[in-house]
C-alpha cells in the first residue's frame, strides 16, 4: 500500500470532518450546551448533525462490507466486542461530564484550536492532561497486574486480555482486522 496515498486519504477525511464541524457550528460551545438544555433554550442543531452522521455512516458501512478491503489501506478495522464493561461505561460518563461542562469534545476542540480562544486552549490542555493522567494510571495498573501474574501465575481473565496497555487485540479475518 502506498503510504502517501493512505496519509492523503486520512488528511482529506480529517479536513472534511473539520469543515463539517465548522459549518454545523459544533465548535461553538453554546450549541452543545443549548442541545443539553432540554428545559430552557433548547437547540436541536447537534441532534441534526448526529442524525446526518449516523445516516452517512450507515451507508458507508454497507459499502465497506461489500468492498472486502479499503481503497487506501490493507484492512478495515472493525470492532467485534459488543459488551458494556465498567471501563467503557466509566469513560462514557467522564466524557459526557466533560462535554456538558465545557461544551466541547475532542474533535471540535482540535478544529477550534487555531482560533486561539482561551476556553478552547484551556479545554485542550485539560484534555491532554487527562489523557496523560489516564495513561500513567493504566501503565501502573498493568505493572501491578504483571507483578501479580508473575507471583500467582496467569488467570483466565489475564490470558484473555490483550498485550501492552490493555488495548484490544487485533485479529485479521479475511482482509478485515477485527478488534477484540
Amino acid at each position: 500500500m502506498n503510504r502517501s496515498a493512505e496519509l492523503g486519504a486520512a488528511l482529506a477525511g480529517g479536513l472534511l470532518f473539520g469543515v463539517g464541524l465548522l459549518v454545523a457550528g459544533m465548535v461553538q460551545p453554546q450549541n452543545v450546551l443549548g442541545f443539553l438544555d432540554l428545559f430552557g433554550d433548547w437547540r436541536p442543531a447537534l441532534a441534526l448533525v448526529m442524525g446526518g452522521a449516523i445516516a452517512v455512516n450507515a451507508v458507508a458501512v454497507q459499502v465497506a462490507q461489500r468492498m472486502g478491503r479499503p481503497v487506501f489501506g490493507e484492512a478495515f478495522h472493525l470492532p467485534t466486542r459488543r459488551d458494556l464493561d465498567p471501563r467503557l461505561l466509566g469513560g462514557a460518563v467522564l466524557f459526557g461530564a466533560g462535554w456538558g461542562i465545557g461544551g466541547l469534545c475532542p474533535g471540535p476542540a482540535l478544529v477550534a484550536l487555531p482560533t486561539g480562544r482561551a476556553d478552547v486552549l484551556l479545554f485542550v490542555m485539560a484534555m491532554v492532561g487527562g489523557m496523560l493522567l489516564f495513561s500513567a494510571w493504566d501503565r501502573a495498573r498493568a505493572l501491578v497486574g504483571a507483578a501479580d501474574i508473575a507471583q500467582k501465575g496467569p488467570t483466565v481473565s489475564a490470558l484473555n486480555e490483550s498485550p501492552a496497555n490493555g488495548s484490544p487485540a487485533e485479529k485479521k479475518i479475511g482482509g478485515v482486522e477485527r478488534l477484540t
